[in-house]
């Protein structure tokens, strides 16, 4: 095991809660690094940066030196476009780096979460004094939905909201980071299932009709009844080294994999060897791949999110409601 190839001592962060293991020295990872999926990466970190991998090697990276904010949220689109939220503004760009879409929130305002819906619309929250959650025509131009969210402290903007996806039955579920809890809504914004975490960060529906949700303690498989039937915490895979857990992804073998954030405005380079960009465990929690790529000519800086492209997926085959 892994595990025995270190000497570990515990971190704790204050900010996120969680206990980092970290590895005195380094020792070949599992898995097949770059080359175990072919995907779709984005981070928040100083550079706006997107790297699409397949085969091992980055294929196709985007790079935004002159914008700003830092990009939270990305998804490529069956016709190989990508949309991505980026803190200040949403954008939507070909495979050719051109701009086919842009929204800029006013002042005082973020927005953390980009959901694309048909090929002609795209959901996202907009934190702020008031919360708004969107449904926009990327055509038209026209605001079509528009819904307010509850918040805890509406002039604290950035610590509201982060992730939202949408269900196979066209609710939304949406982590409420500053309310300590994963809300599920209709198109009329009306609240159906919700459920506790602390600063909740991911919420993933599953297949199943359950839910991945990524907060500060790990990751849990929650059922509507509010059972938890799977879990996850860094206390699980002794002898790597996490930060800041973000999001979780059910695989179609029933791994899962889970991302970690290393906040890069607060570390030195060298304090970036060993932490871990991406972790996939077994439903018995047994490690098959780990992912700590931070040298070139494959730096995939922090990993906020991931898409995996292993597969032939349609991301925009969804609704919300009304709205296909």
């Amino acid at each position: 095991m892994i595990s025995k190839l270190f000497t570990v001592f515990a971190l704790f962060s204050a900010t996120t809660g969680i206990y980092a293991q970290a590895p005195a020295a380094t020792a070949p990872l599992p898995g097949k690094g770059l080359a175990q999926h072919d995907f779709l990466y984005a981070g928040e970190s100083h550079d706006r940066n997107i790297y699409i991998v397949r085969g091992g090697k980055i294929v196709w990276s985007y790079s935004d030196p002159a914008g700003k904010g830092e990009i939270s949220d990305a998804v490529m689109l069956s016709n190989g476009n990508i949309l991505f939220a980026h803190q200040f503004g949403l954008t939507e760009i070909t495979p050719e780096k051109k701009v086919v879409w842009n929204y800029e929130p006013p002042a005082g305002h973020e927005v953390h979460t980009a959901v694309p819906i048909g090929k002609e619309r795209v959901l996202y929250i907009q934190n702020g004094d008031p919360a708004l959650l969107r449904v926009v025509n990327t055509v038209t131009g026209a605001t079509e939905k528009e819904i307010v969210l509850k918040t805890k402290l509406p002039p604290s903007t950035h610590g509201q909201f982060r992730h939202a996806r949408l269900t196979s039955q066209g609710t939304l579920l949406v982590a409420h980071m500053d309310l300590n809890k994963v809300v599920e809504y209709d198109s009329n914004g009306n609240e159906l299932w919700s459920f506790p975490g602390n600063g909740v960060w991911g919420v993933s529906p599953l297949k199943n009709g359950n839910v991945l949700i990524t907060d500060r303690e790990g990751v849990r498989e929650i059922t509507r009844r509010g059972d938890a039937v799977w879990s996850w915490s860094p206390a699980d895979a002794a002898g790597y080294k996490f930060s800041n857990l973000q999001l979780a992804w059910r695989l179609p073998n029933g791994n899962t994999v889970i991302n970690n954030w290393e906040n890069s405005w607060n570390v030195k380079p060298q304090d970036l060897v060993g932490t871990l960009q991406a972790i996939e465990v077994t439903q018995g929690k047994q490690v098959v791949w780990a992912l700590a790529s931070w040298a070139e000519p494959a730096n995939l800086g922090p990993a906020t999110t991931f898409q995996f492209l292993d597969e032939a997926a349609a991301p925009e085959d969804v609704h919300f409601g009304e709205f296909k």
